[in-house]
């Protein structure tokens, strides 16, 4: 596996280096201080296969970068790895297509399920209190405003009432699609993989949606990422419901 690492902190960025090579068997890290860096890195070396983007960057915004690297590289992960674990910081990145968000505070062990989770096609969000703290929010007033709606709808959605995917009743399609869905995957490559349509991929994603109480993909991510947290409990994967 080679992995790209983006952060302009040199110690954290060395740090990080040696704990991923020791955590995951044949891993080629590649570090990058800035985000012009990270550029070229991806525009000359196309066999990457993960991304861990710091969202304090120097020279550009981490949001920017990984909205920009999600369009120009749609089928390489990104992973956000912050000094923040605020909720909004979270949630918006998973929003704008991060395929995990993990806090610097955590542990290798976290570091290592995320990464490998990541890779074989999961989303990884950590445990969060889903509160609208505001006061973490920046940028235009109409992404604080989402932000606080979202937060505020995953906060008081229904999921909170189940503990595991068994208890959603999900039929077998379903919870294909759930699996696809949490992979990011639109739509039309859902029905591509499953051999049906976009309008029957469209009525089981409502009905999923529905299950989990929520009314959008991001939403559902967040969902299945804290299904049976207690309160100070040990931090949870959200992962494939199927093979696919």
């Amino acid at each position: 596996m080679k992995v790209l690492l983006i952060d302009d902190h040199p110690l954290i960025l060395s740090a990080l280096e040696t704990v991923i090579v020791g955590l995951v068997d044949h891993t080629e890290v590649v570090g990058a201080d800035s985000a012009a860096q990270a550029r070229h890195q991806l525009q000359t070396c196309r066999d990457f296969d993960l991304v861990l983007l710091d969202l304090q960057l120097g020279d550009a915004n981490g949001f920017d970068l990984l909205t920009e690297f999600r369009s120009s590289y749609p089928a390489l992960p990104v992973v956000v790895i912050s000094a923040s674990d605020r909720s909004s910081d979270v949630i918006r990145a998973i929003d704008q297509g991060a395929m995990g968000f993990v806090p610097k505070r955590s542990g290798t062990e976290v570091l290592m399920q995320a990464l490998r989770l990541v890779i074989s096609g999961g989303i990884y969000v950590p445990p969060m209190s889903l509160t609208t703290d505001s006061s973490s929010h920046s940028g235009p007033d109409t992404q604080s405003d989402k932000l606080l709606q979202m937060s505020e709808l995953v906060r008081t959605s229904d999921f909170q009432r189940h503990s595991d995917l068994e208890s959603l009743s999900l039929t077998p399609r379903q919870t294909d699609v759930l699996g696809l869905l949490l992979q990011g995957k639109p739509n039309k490559i859902i029905a591509r993989e499953l051999g049906v349509s976009v309008e029957t991929v469209k009525d089981h994603v409502a009905a999923v949606l529905k299950a989990l109480g929520v009314s959008s993909r991001t939403q559902a991510v967040l969902a299945v990422g804290q299904m049976g947290l207690p309160s100070g409990g040990k931090p949870f994967s959200i992962y494939r419901a199927v093979q696919v």
